[in-house]
């Protein structure tokens, strides 16, 4: 059993990023007549917006994790936050200012920073109610700047969509990301995919 002190220091690492998780916000500016983004980690009172964004059977289709309940949605939250609070995994929910406050609209997660993985990988989804104005491009592009200042040892960021995800292709070359390589399906996912790159700099 650890000792006393030990429990401590531990306790007060963790609070310490729970407290950095809560203070972070990225900003995506809006394009043409869109309104900015604010992208910040996801809260228990997002939950209702998750289930929403989740009846959409697009999303569901490209998803492997599945958000049909308050249940599945209650752990979906708790373990984007532990994953934050673990450093392993930044799960961002995006949000759009409209004229009754602010509504989700996508959600962007940067995954795999650990040792065993020099090159994490970016995801994302788009509300379908969201689709069609630039806002996963916009996100992604935000997550991967902050990825490249948060851990200046990154040089590179993945990106892999299955290849019949025509309209994810998309989103990643407006980010900026480029084609590599096609890679072979791995479950769930049934098809090959594309493996896209972004260099840091």
């Amino acid at each position: 059993m650890a000792a006393p002190a030990a429990l401590s220091g531990l306790a007060g690492r963790v609070r310490h990023r729970q407290t950095v998780r809560m203070m972070i916000e990225l900003r995506a500016s809006g394009i043409s007549a869109t309104p900015d983004l604010t992208l910040r980690p996801w809260r228990d009172d997002d939950l209702r917006a998750l289930l929403d964004a989740y009846r959409d059977p697009v999303l569901r289709r490209w998803t492997s994790v599945p958000v049909t309940s308050l249940a599945e949605g209650r752990r979906w939250l708790d373990r984007a936050r532990q994953d934050w609070d673990d450093g392993r995994r930044y799960t961002f929910a995006v949000l759009e200012e409209q004229t009754d406050g602010p509504r989700l609209v996508a959600n962007v997660v940067l995954k795999g920073i650990t040792p065993q993985r020099p090159v994490p990988e970016v995801g994302y989804w788009t509300a379908s109610w969201a689709r069609g104005r630039g806002v996963a491009p916009r996100a992604v592009t935000a997550l991967s700047r902050w990825a490249f200042d948060r851990f200046p040892d990154v040089a590179r960021l993945d990106l892999l969509h299955q290849v019949d995800n025509v309209a994810s292709c998309r989103v990643a070359q407006k980010s900026g990301f480029v084609f590599q390589e096609l890679v072979p399906a791995r479950p769930p996912f049934p098809l090959d995919g594309h493996r896209h790159t972004l260099d840091a700099g």
